[in-house]
């Protein structure tokens, strides 16, 4: 969440103190941006403080002890501020572990869907914003939503306002309502929105049904069978040896491969878990988050469904927001950030953009020689640029796809319950087999 840093500064030329604000996410960016702002206006730095969260406690002009929290510059700020409140006896800490966690993405999707609803009720968008922060959950979304009404009820700039907070809400959903503060369609723009929202809400509810309950089932089979074979399955075989039965040929491979297991734990513990540090760590970067972008639209069945639902949303947002007339390179730069896919946000962003603004090439060449987009998106374009309507092809390619994942996912569900029941059923005929094959076993007869 971006953080709001007070600056002080002394006048090159008369003295004159200089006073301001900027919003960064850390001192750094903060500092960079005060930095150049001292270049350009010509005066020295001389105090850059953080707003930070106080925690206090008091009595008010009742005698009622009061608890809470305030953001600040300065301890001496909060005080000022308590002591016009009449509050006597106050007592002010630095909060020590200020976290701002960013709200569950249903969180804003509800918002959003609220707002759409109350503006249709003709309600002020003030008083909606007023009434909807009390019912926030998330600190950081309810400091958000006060945060923008107060700005607006300053006169400040709608569109500015909303982008400034687009680590909260998004780029696509941040210029969205941006500019939805400054339409005299707001309930219009609203609804748009919602309704994106909700199509990705339930796609990523789908997609989590789809993997997470199967990985459920297969882990809780796996503990049961790790049990049996690590715990109980010993027992058994150590009772054979014990009475001198050889044992069958299962059986004795299986305790084989236990025994191996047992033998070299960590080695199975370092091959399992290194991966995963291995990807975390190279997928952290901005390059790698390209290159696990890039692995993820390649892959077999699952590869198609996320490299398609890509494509739907970059011509949904496109085609809510393109104007068909004007620059529309900040438009096509959105809906490439709000695609979900990194891989294919830089290739737009660094082969689309520059070709169109360098090389003059038209919008549908552009996209073509990015080469994220498939034969059908391409030839749709090609038609609806012969015709004139843009905005429209966009509109049809959206809900081609929106349609096309949706049958797909449905295919990967039923995929993989198909595979989550054929592990359990083939785990099952082992453990059958295994079984039977030890109630077969019979002790050598006396003087054998």
């Amino acid at each position: 969440m971006l953080k709001e840093f007070r600056y002080q500064g002394i006048k090159l030329d008369n003295k004159a103190l200089v006073k301001g604000s900027v919003y960064s996410h850390n001192k750094n960016g903060a500092k960079n941006q005060i930095q150049s702002l001292s270049k350009q206006h010509k005066f020295n730095i001389v105090k850059i403080e953080p707003k930070k969260t106080f925690l206090y406690s008091a009595l008010n002009s009742t005698g009622k002890k009061i608890n809470g929290e305030i953001e600040s510059f300065t301890k001496e700020e909060v005080m000022n501020v308590l002591e016009n409140l009449k509050y006597s006896k106050i007592k002010i800490q630095p909060k020590l572990f200020d976290f701002h966690f960013k709200p569950p993405f249903q969180e804003i999707v509800m918002f959003i869907s609220m707002t759409s609803d109350m503006l249709k009720e003709n309600m002020k968008y003030d008083d909606i914003l007023k009434i909807l922060s009390n019912d926030i959950k998330n600190k950081t979304f309810k400091a958000t939503i006060k945060n923008i009404s107060r700005e607006l009820r300053q006169g400040k700039d709608g569109e500015s306002v909303f982008n400034k907070y687009s680590d909260v809400f998004g780029k696509f959903t941040s210029y969205m309502l941006g500019l939805a503060s400054k339409s005299g369609n707001m309930s219009e723009i609203y609804k748009s929105i919602s309704l994106h929202l909700q199509r990705q809400a339930q796609f990523k509810k789908d997609m989590k049904s789809a993997i997470f309950m199967p990985m459920v089932t297969v882990g809780f089979m796996a503990l049961a069978f790790g049990y049996y074979f690590f715990k109980l399955f010993p027992q058994t075989t150590v009772m054979f040896t014990q009475f001198g039965i050889d044992l069958p040929p299962l059986t004795k491979f299986t305790m084989g491969a236990v025994t191996f297991m047992k033998q070299y734990w960590y080695a199975f513990i370092i091959i399992g878990i290194a991966p995963i540090i291995y990807f975390a760590v190279k997928w952290s970067s901005e390059k790698g988050k390209i290159a696990r972008d890039k692995l993820l639209i390649k892959l077999p069945v699952i590869g198609i469904l996320m490299h398609r639902m890509a494509i739907q949303v970059f011509f949904k947002v496109f085609s809510i927001i393109y104007t068909g007339s004007g620059n529309n390179i900040e438009i096509i730069q959105i809906a490439a950030e709000a695609c979900g896919n990194k891989y294919m946000e830089t290739r737009i962003k660094n082969i689309t953009i520059p070709m169109m603004l360098k090389s003059g090439k038209g919008l549908v060449d552009a996209l073509e020689e990015s080469a994220v987009f498939n034969d059908t998106v391409i030839s749709r374009l090609n038609a609806g640029a012969a015709s004139g309507s843009i905005k429209n092809a966009a509109t049809q390619i959206a809900n081609y796809y929106e349609k096309d994942t949706e049958y797909r996912l449905k295919s990967i569900i039923n995929l993989m319950d198909l595979l989550t029941a054929a592990f359990i059923f083939i785990s099952m005929i082992f453990l059958i087999l295994i079984s039977a094959e030890s109630a077969m076993v019979r002790p050598k007869s006396p003087g054998m």
